[in-house]
């Protein structure tokens, strides 16, 4: 499905009526389930799966399968079946339903690293700030009308505690007055992202730099010799907990080489392959769930992070606008 150069929500109508891969029915029925959304303002009553509201506006296997299906698990890393519907039509609203430029797909030409973090490490130093790496801080702990880091010995007069949610209640647990927001972050669940990363000789290409594949385990593919220049090495990313979890790293590498070979024959033999398994990569966004605010009742004190709560699933735009949502507090309260 491409967007045209039109207008929105032009843009969109053309797509889901040209989308490739769809009978025509199932196209309107695409186009209905939008427009039904528009309508309602992009809200619920009460928060469902997105099965279930799927299943209620009547949409066609095949655009479930397709369509939504992919978008759910890829902004909420959840499965349809127990992911938040309410969530899920927010991201539909800020990609689908804005301007036309608010769908378009912008793939890096660099890791995450030098993209972001190491250039926000260097926008923090040179404006008289100082980041410290290989630093391990195992409790955050109130002194003297300020914060205590770790065994340092140092106090902070705020603290930002920007860490996943899984890690979150270790640091919080000495402050009795974060007790709710401990038991809060303990209910949660959690997703699993995998990256299998296959290694052919340099020349072997993907006829896309980034695209989807429908398969037993391989769901989206990014050739990295065209985005970074990692000739002939191929990143296979699977979202949501699923049939993957059960194959050990190294059948699951060949089960995903498989289904390449089967759709890609001209890829070759790879020559190594790694699988990198983040087991608890995301909180599971399911319907209802209660995410902790910035502020805490603890004056000085923050948190920052996907999982805080906001519109959003846990994606780096949650994560982005909670940080600077917490930034500002501290900013207002100074």
């Amino acid at each position: 499905m491409r967007t045209a150069h039109l207008p929105a929500p032009l843009h969109l109508l053309s797509a889901l009526l040209r989308a490739r891969g769809l009978g025509f029915g199932d196209r309107i029925a695409a186009v209905r389930f939008m427009v039904w959304a528009q309508r309602s303002k992009f809200r619920l009553a009460s928060d469902t799966t997105v099965a279930d509201l799927l299943r209620s506006k009547r949409q066609p296997d095949a655009v479930s399968r397709f369509l939504w299906n992919p978008l759910c698990v890829s902004a909420l890393n959840t499965p349809p079946s127990q992911a938040s519907a309410q969530v899920f039509l927010n991201v539909l609203r800020d990609s689908l339903n804005g301007n036309r430029a608010d769908s378009d797909l912008l793939l890096p030409r660099l890791d995450f690293s030098a993209l972001f973090p190491e250039r926000a490490a260097r926008y923090v130093e040179t404006h008289g700030g100082s980041v410290r790496l290989g630093e391990t801080v195992d409790a955050v702990r109130q002194k003297d009308g300020g914060f205590e880091l770790g065994d340092g010995g140092e106090r902070f007069s705020h603290a930002i505690v920007a860490v996943s949610p899984h890690r979150a209640g270790a640091l919080l647990a000495s402050c009795v007055e974060l007790a709710p927001i401990v038991r809060m972050i303990g209910k949660f669940d959690y997703q699993p992202i995998y990256s299998v990363y296959l290694q052919y000789a340099r020349q072997a290409r993907l006829p896309f730099r980034m695209g989807g594949l429908e398969a037993v385990y391989s769901q989206w593919l990014f050739d990295r010799g065209q985005l970074c220049g990692q000739d002939g090495l191929i990143g296979v990313v699977i979202s949501a907990s699923g049939a993957h979890q059960e194959l050990a790293h190294d059948a699951l590498a060949r089960a995903v080489h498989a289904e390449l070979k089967e759709n890609f024959p001209a890829l070759g033999e790879p020559r190594w392959h790694q699988v990198i398994a983040e087991k608890r990569a995301t909180f599971s966004c399911t319907p209802g769930l209660s995410r902790p605010d910035n502020a805490t009742p603890v004056a000085g004190l923050y948190l920052a992070g996907d999982y805080t709560a906001s519109e959003y699933p846990a994606t780096i735009e949650s994560a982005v606008r909670s940080g600077v949502r917490a930034a500002n507090l501290v900013l207002q309260n100074a």
